[in-house]
């Protein structure tokens, strides 16, 4: 008979899991942190940061300490779960999260902020901390929202079509550099065969989702559901006549876009439209 495999008692919460295996690898091999960093290459106060749960860190990182370790994937592995993990999210936006994940086509559109998929770190973190979030909470959250933009650079990431209303475009950060970086970003992101972006001009007028930033979400069963929200909670709409009544909306909102090309165009005249930064 095949031994019994033995429960380890380690965590099944992804994060923590990721977080003990990382100080498990070190105490093993009697590594203090500065012995670390000294072998790995990275700062030790990033190791640090990792191994409490503070920070993820990024793949490169990772991908470095499963080669030092010589535990291939693992560590990926792990991150991958972590930063996938929908627990770490706000309670009333988990359930769309974990919908997310299971997409087989997205489509969006945004009335006023970049779609957390395509915001940067610089944009998350400012947008993030005018609200109610602080200190390492802020971090966790920008991390988190960073992590999400996985989905859509896997090996077969699922479609993506995002209308950005122009308010988007003109509502800049307060950190000119930062703002740059994600019109950048979006600007790159336009670019990828899986991404469908187009712009909504202010002169497009009136239209049936002024006010209603909104998400579909095509599952791998078939059917589809909408995704509304606001800066205090976000609502779930799967009733079919529902959904149908904001995707016609959607559909003739789309029709007063601006093509993918044009879209991409405008976006490169805002950069070029920007004050050059001075130089040092």
């Amino acid at each position: 008979m095949p031994q019994r495999l033995v429960i380890t008692g380690r965590s099944q919460e992804p994060r923590e899991r990721f977080t003990e295996e990382l100080r498990r690898l070190r105490s093993e091999r009697g590594l203090s942190l500065r012995d670390l960093a000294k072998e790995v290459g990275w700062d030790s106060s990033q190791f640090s940061k990792m191994e409490s749960g503070r920070t993820l860190g990024g793949p490169e990182v990772v991908q470095a300490l499963d080669q030092h370790y010589g535990t291939p994937g693992l560590l990926v592995t792990l991150w991958e779960l972590a930063v996938a993990d929908p627990a770490q999210f706000k309670e009333q936006y988990r359930g769309y999260m974990e919908l997310e994940a299971e997409a087989i086509s997205l489509w969006h559109y945004a009335v006023s902020a970049p779609p957390g998929l395509l915001q940067t770190a610089g944009y998350a973190r400012e947008a993030l901390g005018v609200g109610w979030i602080k200190g390492p909470e802020l971090e966790q959250q920008v991390e988190a929202r960073l992590g999400r933009r996985q989905l859509l650079y896997g090996d077969d990431p699922p479609p993506f079509r995002v209308i950005l209303s122009e308010a988007v475009l003109r509502t800049a950060l307060r950190n000119a550099k930062a703002w740059r970086e994600q019109l950048e970003y979006l600007a790159t992101a336009a670019e990828r065969p899986n991404i469908t972006l187009q712009v909504l001009p202010f002169s497009a007028g009136p239209h049936g989702l002024m006010n209603t930033p909104v998400k579909f979400l095509r599952l791998i069963d078939g059917r589809t559901v909408a995704y509304t929200e606001n800066d205090l909670r976000g609502e779930l709409v799967e009733e079919n006549a529902s959904v149908e009544l904001l995707q016609r909306a959607y559909d003739a909102m789309r029709d007063l876009a601006l093509s993918p090309v044009e879209s991409r165009l405008f976006i490169l005249r805002m950069l070029e439209e920007m004050p050059c930064e001075p130089s040092t």
